[in-house]
């Protein structure tokens, strides 16, 4: 069972959604319990997974590897280090979380947990994948789902009225409404803005195909083996990098994503932000840091600035927005910004630190994007003006929504806090201009969160919403207490996380000293104490 442990964790979602085909939507109690115990399964396996996973010896473990094409090279070849480890546990626990938070949903039942099955299992495919042809067709495959979530069950940014004041029709028949407060206008802008950095990136993967000299899409071979000029892998690091910048939601590449977080159903928010996004950045650092550290360490410094620009731009337009869900998607834009600021620093500190923000961002995005998705099905509206006083009405909820607005602002005893400090102390000697703008801007951060939870919870009683009720069920709190538990435990006792995903992040460091010339900075940052 332990060898065949990643497979188990990859294909229990992927089953689940092949069998919910053969259920009818008249059965709702089957199809949740189809789901429940695929996902459960494939949970659970992602916990043992990380606590079997050994940081001493550190490397790519729990391997597996099946030749699919002998003619191309390509092999079903994955396995986990310090960096996908955490990111698998990730995806199973916002899948898991969005099967409780979506429990309600009546309409295409079966077809939305499907989408929900496929969309954690093509995250949890990139996550482990070691062979550049099913990391890419993961990546693909990840997109098909969030279009189908926001297209069909998502909500127009404006309410329940299209955009003539009409009421709000089945998105089957209003496929083609592209204003740009529709859902269709959302879940089209992503799938282009995705599309067109995944052709980059495509090409970019048959550049390193063509140029290693190995006939083979395997990773690490390339890595060790590959024959690739100086000249090709600034040319291939260029198109991965850009080519993944769109997801990763870097700026300029970013506008899809706020609008596709407002627009999409709660548990749909959850994946995309928690862990869609997070493929960009993983994949940049399974790929370009991999295989071309001279051009990584190269164009760093110029990323240095543009993730200043996304913590800024990000933390000033999620100030001037009024809707919960876009406040909450231009936070999360912000924080892309900091995790590119412990990538561009190249130690082992700091790169510790972006890794371990990815997983902290997951955590503190999906709770707070459950919660807004409990908020708009009580109140109907996400509208900041039109709520107010419902910490009387939700005490629950307004808990909640402070423990994942505070980790999101870096409060000391959540994971975004331990994740930032290691950040900054990585960054500052490299880029210290950056460092010291990118840490002033928390208190914008503070002032968005703040104003919000004191506007939806303390503000003036609305009366519209005297029918507004708190989570109370098991089913509506257990999401929430997930999430919550991980944030507060990992910030609490981050030793062991950390230690895991150094066991990753050392031989990029190692690798990175060992060919790119440097001024010492990087050696000097080679420890976490």
């Amino acid at each position: 069972m332990i060898a065949s442990l990643l497979s188990i964790i990859l294909f229990a979602p992927f089953v689940g959604a092949a069998v919910l085909f053969l259920i009818s939507n008249d059965h709702p109690n089957k199809i949740k319990a189809v789901t429940l115990l695929s996902g459960g399964i494939s949970l659970l396996g992602s916990v043992l997974l990380l606590y079997l996973f050994d940081h001493q010896t550190g490397g790519f473990q729990f391997i597996e590897r099946y030749r699919w094409s002998d003619e191309l090279g390509i092999s079903f070849y994955i396995g986990v280090d310090g960096i996908g480890a955490p990111m698998v546990l990730a995806s199973s626990l916002l899948m898991f979380a969005g099967i409780f938070v979506s429990w309600h949903i009546v309409d295409r039942l079966r077809e939305f947990y499907i989408n929900l099955l496929v969309l954690g299992s093509a995250t949890m495919g990139v996550y482990m994948s070691l062979d550049l042809f099913f990391l890419f067709f993961f990546y693909e495959l990840s997109v098909i789902p969030m279009y189908l979530f926001i297209a069909m069950w998502g909500r127009h940014t404006k309410g329940y009225l299209d955009m003539q004041g009409n009421p709000e029709r089945d998105s089957v028949g209003f496929v083609f409404n592209f204003n740009q407060s529709s859902k269709e206008y959302a879940a089209m802008k992503l799938t282009l803005y995705i599309s067109a950095g995944a052709v980059a990136a495509l090409l970019g993967i048959l550049l390193v195909y063509v140029h290693s000299g190995l006939h083979t899409f395997d990773l690490l071979a390339i890595a060790q083996r590959g024959t690739l000029s100086s000249g090709m892998k600034e040319i291939c690091f260029l198109l991965i990098f850009l080519g993944f910048a769109p997801i990763a939601a870097i700026w300029p590449f970013h506008s899809w994503s706020p609008v596709g977080y407002a627009a999409a159903h709660a548990a749909a928010s959850m994946m995309h932000a928690g862990v869609l996004k997070k493929l960009g950045h993983f994949s940049m650092i399974r790929i370009a840091f991999t295989l071309f550290p001279e051009a990584t360490a190269k164009w760093m410094p110029v990323v240095a600035v543009v993730c200043v620009v996304n913590i800024l731009y990000g933390g000033l337009v999620a100030f001037l927005q009024k809707d919960t869900k876009f406040v909450v998607g231009y936070s999360s834009v912000a924080h892309m910004g900091y995790i590119f600021l412990g990538m561009a620093s190249l130690n082992l500190m700091s790169l510790t630190g972006a890794v371990f923000f990815l997983f902290a961002d997951a955590m503190a995005m999906g709770l707070l994007f459950a919660l807004a998705g409990h908020l708009y099905r009580e109140t109907k509206t996400l509208d900041l003006p039109s709520l107010g006083g419902l910490a009387k009405k939700m005490p629950f909820v307004a808990t909640m929504f402070v423990i994942g607005s505070a980790a999101s602002f870096g409060l000391p005893g959540g994971m975004n806090f331990i994740a930032e400090i290691m950040v900054f102390l990585g960054s500052l000697n490299r880029y210290p201009i950056q460092t010291v703008l990118a840490a002033m801007a928390i208190t914008i951060t503070w002032a968005y969160y703040f104003r919000m939870i004191r506007t939806i919870f303390f503000g003036e009683d609305n009366p519209k919403l005297s029918m507004a009720s708190d989570a109370k069920s098991f089913v509506q709190r257990f999401p929430l207490v997930l999430l919550a538990a991980m944030i507060l435990f990992f910030g609490l006792f981050p030793s062991p996380f950390i230690q895991i995903i150094q066991s990753g992040v050392m031989p990029i460091v190692e690798r990175t000293i060992s060919e790119v010339p440097d001024d010492g900075t990087i050696a000097k940052l080679g420890e976490v104490k």
